[in-house]
């Protein structure tokens, strides 16, 4: 009897190891189950995601004012790299000349004004899709000579005698801004000659064909020594501000709007104020 109650508890500590043994195997079954179900679940985000990333193709076509030439040709080539099969074609020009020509039906994906009013002839005309979002702002400068030979120091010396200066055309946002801050100093101008956008404008200094300009800081910077900028106060009478726009004619539609995320983006307005541009 003793060794038959031996044999029992023997017997029931055995069942219990195995027991343990299996609920243990089975535990780490369900831990090696869920660390695969888990990588797996990573492998298919990352495949998602990188998904996400190269399914842009095709042509994004941009209308931009002509000051932001050089930004945005360097944020063109920015979104290409990160988007390979893409390419970014541009259109800079006045910002008015390119609303009348989106409004007659050039296609296009994108419009970058440099004021809201020229944005407005395209909304306004029911050519884009959503609201124009603000990206960034430009102020006035005076370009002169390199040097400044004519020492020019404020907005009243451009009305010396003999001073050959060029304005931009009053109905691209230059040339309104300019008028703008020309009657608030009661300052009165005759150019030689009022150029279709700022960097026609600018190129006429460049050239040495005038002896000062009226531009934005960003077309000085540009520029670099091939002129001088003479900041003046009443410049801050006339911020500009730059909206953009997805337009509702766009064939790329996913790409324009990548694209536009990329100038709002941090890595879009740290390249804009390198440049000169204001934040919005």
């Amino acid at each position: 009897m003793i060794r038959a109650a031996r044999r029992d508890r023997r017997t029931h500590r055995t069942s219990r190891a195995v027991g343990a043994g299996v609920a243990a195997l089975l535990t780490l079954s369900a831990c090696s189950s869920s660390s695969k179900s888990s990588d797996s679940s990573t492998e298919v985000d990352a495949s998602a995601a990188a998904a996400a990333s190269s399914k842009l193709s095709g042509t994004v076509t941009v209308f931009a004012a002509a000051s932001l030439k050089e930004t945005f040709t360097e944020l063109g080539k920015e979104f290409e790299k990160e988007h390979p099969g893409t390419k970014v074609t541009f259109s800079f020009g006045g910002s008015d000349s390119l609303a009348a020509s989106i409004t007659g039906g050039a296609p296009a994906e994108v419009f970058a004004a440099a004021s809201p009013k020229t944005m407005k002839t395209v909304t306004d005309a029911g050519d884009a899709s959503g609201a124009p979002a603000t990206f960034a702002r430009n102020q006035l400068e005076i370009a002169t000579l390199p040097g400044n030979p004519d020492k020019i120091a404020s907005l009243n010396d451009l009305t010396k005698s003999g001073l050959k200066v060029v304005l931009c055309d009053k109905d691209v946002p230059c040339g309104a801004a300019t008028q703008t801050v020309l009657d608030s100093a009661g300052v009165k101008l005759t150019p030689v000659s009022y150029e279709q956008d700022v960097k026609a404008a600018l190129n006429k200094v460049v050239l040495k064909e005038a002896d000062a300009s009226i531009v934005y800081k960003t077309d000085v910077k540009a520029a670099g020594d091939t002129v001088a900028g003479v900041e003046f106060p009443e410049s801050a009478d006339a911020v500009n501000d730059y909206p953009i726009v997805e337009l509702k004619a766009a064939k790329n539609a996913e790409a324009a709007k990548e694209f536009i995320a990329l100038v709002r983006s941090s890595e879009g307005q740290k390249i804009l104020t390198e440049a000169g541009f204001l934040k919005p």
